[in-house]
């Protein structure tokens, strides 16, 4: 039988969205595998998350214990390995988060797993199901077979709708022999950064702004908080000093797939583009009507953003 297991994640007691998008793409992949979908938990007082996930029709093994409590590698990847062999999965996947991206490779090599990551889709059935993966800042995709007996992914969250709920799955207790003061490694701290605006990737609307903003990010912010958006930004504004790390978007960012994606002043490299040409709507305002912005554009405007932003903000009020 080849079981699908998908890695969830949780903060705060919640499930993190991206593991609904992940649930979405185990699905999929045990349709077309003809085997069943489980979800792993990790974790210390994992309740109402458990009890959030099981409401998707998916069977949870939690494993929950003071010493999960942070998402060490160290600590999470045994126990996932040992559930991955207690359920006879054949897959085990998870969203391609900053969490799964440390923690799965550990996985796969206790698992002598091929892997496969930022899966975008699957082709085949069977034992001959294959995972289709972007390269080349995604102008070119590959598909890719693994050929070992189990198989570890991570999906490109983006890429697949959130899990509907489908009836109650059954809360199932897992094991836990971790003696966190034997582990090389230990959770320092976790400093979060607080803001008022949506995280970039869970936002419905996104407003981003690149080198023609000349760092004055002030009319992207004013139009992104008019729209209840997040704002976005290129590599080239962030390495220039001018807004935070977490706000980048692109091949080296963050992927993000919102309703509407505001890009004013980028002029479209394909880094950026790899991270957000999965939007729904893309509206580009540039200077330049030439710039490759506007090949991926549902909209385009060629004007001046500082021009043109604050009269669609003024509309907007």
């Amino acid at each position: 039988m080849a079981n699908v297991l998908i890695v969830a994640e949780q903060h705060a007691g919640k499930l993190r969205k991206a593991t609904l998008h992940a649930l979405s793409a185990g699905r999929e992949l045990a349709a077309r595998t003809g085997g069943e979908l489980a979800a792993a938990l990790l974790g210390s007082g994992l309740d109402a998350a458990a009890a959030e996930l099981a409401a998707h029709g998916v069977e949870v093994h939690v494993a929950d214990a003071p010493g999960l409590e942070h998402p060490l590698a160290e600590a999470w990847a045994p126990v996932l390995a040992d559930l991955a062999r207690a359920t006879g999965a054949t897959h085990v996947g998870a969203a391609a988060t900053a969490v799964a991206k440390d923690v799965l490779p550990r996985v796969a090599a206790r698992l002598e797993a091929g892997m496969a990551t930022e899966v975008v889709g699957f082709g085949g059935e069977g034992s001959a199901v294959t995972f289709r993966r972007p390269m080349w800042a995604g102008n070119v995709l590959a598909e890719v077979e693994i050929v070992t007996a189990v198989k570890v992914f991570t999906v490109r969250a983006t890429e697949f709708a959130p899990a509907r709920k489908e009836g109650q799955g059954a809360i199932r207790r897992a094991p836990v022999a971790i003696d966190p003061a034997s582990l090389r490694t230990r959770h320092v701290g976790f400093v979060e950064v607080k803001i008022a605006r949506p995280e970039l990737t869970e936002a419905r609307a996104i407003v981003a702004g690149g080198r023609g903003t000349k760092g004055d990010f002030k009319p992207i912010e004013a139009l992104a908080d008019a729209l209840g958006a997040a704002v976005g930004a290129t590599r080239a504004a962030v390495d220039a000093g001018w807004v935070p790390n977490d706000w980048q978007v692109g091949q080296t960012g963050k992927v993000v797939a919102p309703e509407l994606y505001v890009a004013a002043g980028i002029s479209g490299a394909m880094q950026h583009l790899a991270g957000m040409k999965g939007s729904k709507v893309i509206v580009a305002v540039n200077k330049d009507p030439d710039a490759p912005i506007f090949q991926v554009a549902d909209y385009g405007l060629v004007a001046d953003l500082f021009a043109a932003l604050p009269e669609l903000q003024a509309k907007l009020k």
